[in-house]
């Protein structure tokens, strides 16, 4: 079986993923990491990624090209998403990529990163799960993706993330009730958006990938050490959701450090990507998020094994 690397080049956190690919199109994962770097810090309003955030990254690609060369891919796939894509100086940055690793880095749009992300939610999702809406809220952007047997997905990208909402509305510490609303009434409108353009989500399961959902995963669990097995496939209820949000709201960033299992490095961001997912429970009326730890990682990945098979 050959073995694959894929690296997923985030506005707030970086995955690595090496693997083999059997015949069946099945993953057996070798080796995966993952790094809040922060890409995409201080990225507005000048549209220009910033040079601690720049070398965090180029210095976290550096080490895990090292591991894929010890793991003996023959392939590597790179992707960079939303503060890559929205950024003026990327060619600067991809510049160093390659230059520094030999690595050329795609940039994929919106709608290109929902499509592979929905690839690899597919291939780890339980029997008789067919028709859902796929949530991937992430640093700059959140994708909607509906699919249906017999129909074509449909997607949505709307450019709104947690690191996005939290430099622009949640500044505050602790957050302070005008930013809330404020936060509140701008996710309604990008919601405004997938709703004229998906229609009624009606009898549709709510799937969660990325990580804000499986970080609440973790801590509707109370899970002091991360652990995959009990967080994919998990049902989070939109109670959970609404308790561990009241709890954000009241504390601090440094009190927020004490709940287990939020991950290190999440305090400030971890309030914005929970308002995204409860106001997306409630608009359309989902009771529970099946959370889902695969994504556009696994997704890139299986789209080059799909290629290479024809």
């Amino acid at each position: 079986m050959p073995i694959y690397a894929g690296i997923d080049i985030g506005t707030l956190t970086l995955r690595l993923l090496i693997i083999r690919i059997g015949d069946d199109g099945r993953l057996h994962e070798l080796a995966s990491d993952r790094r809040i770097v922060r890409l995409g810090e201080g990225l507005q309003p000048s549209r220009r990624l910033q040079p601690a955030p720049m070398a965090r990254a180029l210095e976290t690609i550096a080490e895990w090209m090292s591991a894929i060369k010890r793991a003996g891919a023959c392939e590597v796939v790179a992707v960079a998403t939303s503060a890559v894509r929205d950024a003026v100086n990327r060619d600067e940055f991809l510049g160093e990529v390659k230059r520094r690793n030999g690595l050329d880095v795609e940039v994929v749009s919106g709608e290109e990163e929902a499509r592979l992300s929905l690839l690899g939610i597919q291939s780890g999702l339980p029997a008789g799960v067919e028709r859902f809406v796929a949530l991937d809220i992430g640093g700059g952007s959140t994708e909607f993706i509906t699919v249906a047997p017999g129909q074509a997905p449909a997607m949505v990208s709307v450019d709104e993330g947690v690191v996005r909402l939290t430099e622009e509305c949640l500044r505050s510490d602790p957050v302070r009730a005008d930013e809330l609303a404020a936060a509140r009434a701008r996710i309604a409108r990008h919601l405004d958006v997938v709703e004229a353009k998906l229609g009624s989500l009606a009898g549709y399961r709510l799937v969660g990938t990325a990580g804000t959902i499986t970080t609440l995963a973790a801590m509707d669990q109370r899970l002091a050490v991360y652990a995959p097995l009990r967080i994919h496939n998990y049902r989070l209820s939109v109670k959970a959701v609404r308790r561990i949000l009241a709890d954000l709201i009241a504390r601090t960033h440094a009190q927020r450090r004490e709940l287990v299992g939020l991950e290190p490095g999440r305090e400030d961001l971890i309030l914005s990507g929970t308002l995204i997912l409860a106001e997306s429970m409630e608009r359309f009326g989902f009771a529970d998020c099946l959370v889902s730890d695969y994504g556009l990682r696994e997704g890139v990945l299986i789209d080059r094994w799909q290629k290479s098979k024809g």
